[in-house]
Formats: C-alpha cells, structure tokens, sequence
C-alpha cells in the first residue's frame, strides 16, 4: 500500500482540482479571510492558539506582493476584530524576497507596522537553503525594529544548530521544525535519526539560553523528547509552544491541550490553495489513497 500511495503521489499534478481540492479542505482554511476567521475561531475553542498565512510563496513577479502585504494588513485587522488568539506567519519569498531583497524589506517592515498597534506577533517562515541566510538577516534586522517578530529553524539543516547560536543571542523566539524542502546530503541530514537528534539539541540549546520555543512536530517520539527536556531543564510553561499543522495529529494535539500544553495551529488559506494542498500530500503518501478514492467515485 506504501509503495501504491508513492505511486499515486507522482501524479499528483495531473489530478484535477476539484478532487485535490476535498482533500486540502483538512490542510487549508479555505480561499478567504473569513474562511481562516471561522476555522481559528473553532482552534480557540478547542484551547488551541493559531498562526494565519496568506499562501502564496514564490512569486515570478514583484506586482504579485503588493496583494499579499494587503490581505496580510487585512488579516492583522480580523484578528484583532473579532478577538481570536492568533499571530501571523509570512513567507519572504511571498512579498519577492527571490526577485528585490530591497522591496521584499520594505514589504516586511509594512507588516511589521501593520502589527504593532494591535500588539501581535509575526513570525518569519523560513523556506529552502537558497534563502536561509538572507531569512536570517531580515530577522536580525527586524529585530532591531521590535522584538514582537519570531523566527524559523528547520533541523535538517547542517547549518541550523549554529544558526541557533545566533539566535540565541538575541534571545529570538523559535520555531524549530523538521523542514520539507528537498535538499542535497551536503547541506541537509537524509537519515530520519539524525534529523531528530539536531531537532532535539537544538530545542535544548535554545531553552537552555533563555529562549522561547516553538516545538513545531507531529512525531510523537520528538513530542516525548521535549517534554523531558521541559522537565529535566525546569522550562516554564509560559516559555514554550508545542505547534503543528491544520488537520494533522488530531489525537496528539487533543492530548498537549489536555495535558494544558500552549499549542498553536497553523492555519493557510488563500488562492494558492492547490500548490500548497499538493506539498502536503507529498509529505504525507499515506493521504494520496484519497484522491485515488475521489477520482473512482467521481469526487462524490
């Protein structure tokens, strides 16, 4: 069955949308703001904290982030409007990080602004390896401006324990995840193992420097490694989050919730729906039976 829901996978991009689209509805809110609204609105109730994004990373074309800056000042706004506990998470490569470093600033500083009268926080997604550093500085750089802006360390990156160091240094707010883009060996850990480990060191290393830590996993195991380094550090429980993606680990997160853990949810909507449903789907082969399930059915 493993090797079918691989199979199916490779095709994903010939699957019409309409299909894909069933089964994005368990990753992403919907296409509109008040689609994210409705669905971190739900989160609160559950005891779940949110993070909203505007999907849409990787523009070829600098007119594409004027819209993206827009619907991020849009969202800032509806939080704060209808009272939800939630932050925002943006993509640099969304306001044309890839195509003008020097607007894509500007662009994130307009954000930034956008956040400060209603005190909310907005954290830096990071994204591949070609943009790691420049990720990095812009955080560095942002943080001179406040201190309400987090950033984002993926632990297959060999590069990442030290980039934690820097971190470290001014006291950042993390967000360490395992990471999703294809990298080579060089640059990147392959082995399942290894990327744990890393994880793990680096959520020690920034706990034992003081900073506050999003734990971003669905793998239980890893789950079970912060919680003992939470307790064996004596780590706050003001101190850290345990965050993970909309519509995965249900159960696990019902459980940290209960257990009275912070948990955030990341919560995309937007246009850019298929793009991103279809990156989901890779990471997780096991859903791709899904859409086989749909294209037989006809969708129904």
């Amino acid at each position: 069955m493993k090797l079918l829901d691989t199979l199916i996978v490779r095709t994903l991009p010939l699957v019409p949308s309409r299909l894909v689209r069933g089964v994005a509805s368990r990753y992403v809110a919907g296409e509109a703001l008040e689609d994210a609204v409705r669905t971190v609105r739900q989160l609160n109730s559950e005891g779940c904290m949110a993070t909203l994004d505007v999907l849409g990373e990787d523009v070829t074309r600098i007119s594409e982030t004027e819209p993206t800056v827009a619907e991020y000042r849009r969202a800032l706004d509806a939080i704060a409007e209808h009272r939800l506990d939630s932050n925002i998470s943006v993509k640099l490569t969304a306001l044309g990080l890839k195509l003008d470093p020097r607007r894509c600033r500007e662009h994130f500083n307009t954000i930034l602004e956008a956040a400060r009268p209603h005190a909310n926080f907005v954290r830096v997604d990071m994204e591949d390896s070609a943009v790691t550093e420049e990720t990095i500085r812009i955080y560095l750089e942002s943080r001179k401006i406040t201190d309400r802006v987090g950033l984002v360390l993926q632990a297959y990156l060999r590069r990442s324990r030290e980039d934690a160091g820097r971190a470290a240094a001014v006291q950042a707010n993390v967000r360490v995840c395992k990471g999703i883009y294809v990298e080579p060996p060089e640059i990147a850990y392959q082995d399942r193992e290894e990327i744990r480990d890393n994880f793990a060191a680096i959520v020690d290393d920034l706990f034992q420097a003081g900073c506050y830590v999003g734990i971003a996993t669905h793998d239980e195991s890893l789950v079970a490694r912060a919680l003992e380094s939470i307790r064996r550090l004596g780590v706050s429980s003001d101190n850290y989050e345990f965050q993970m993606l909309l519509g995965v680990a249900r159960n696990l997160r019902r459980r940290l919730v209960s257990s009275g853990h912070r948990l955030r949810v990341y919560v995309p909507y937007g246009k850019s729906w298929r793009a991103y449903s279809l990156r989901r789907l890779k990471e997780n082969p096991a859903i791709a039976s899904q859409v086989l399930k749909g294209l037989l059915t006809g969708g129904r």
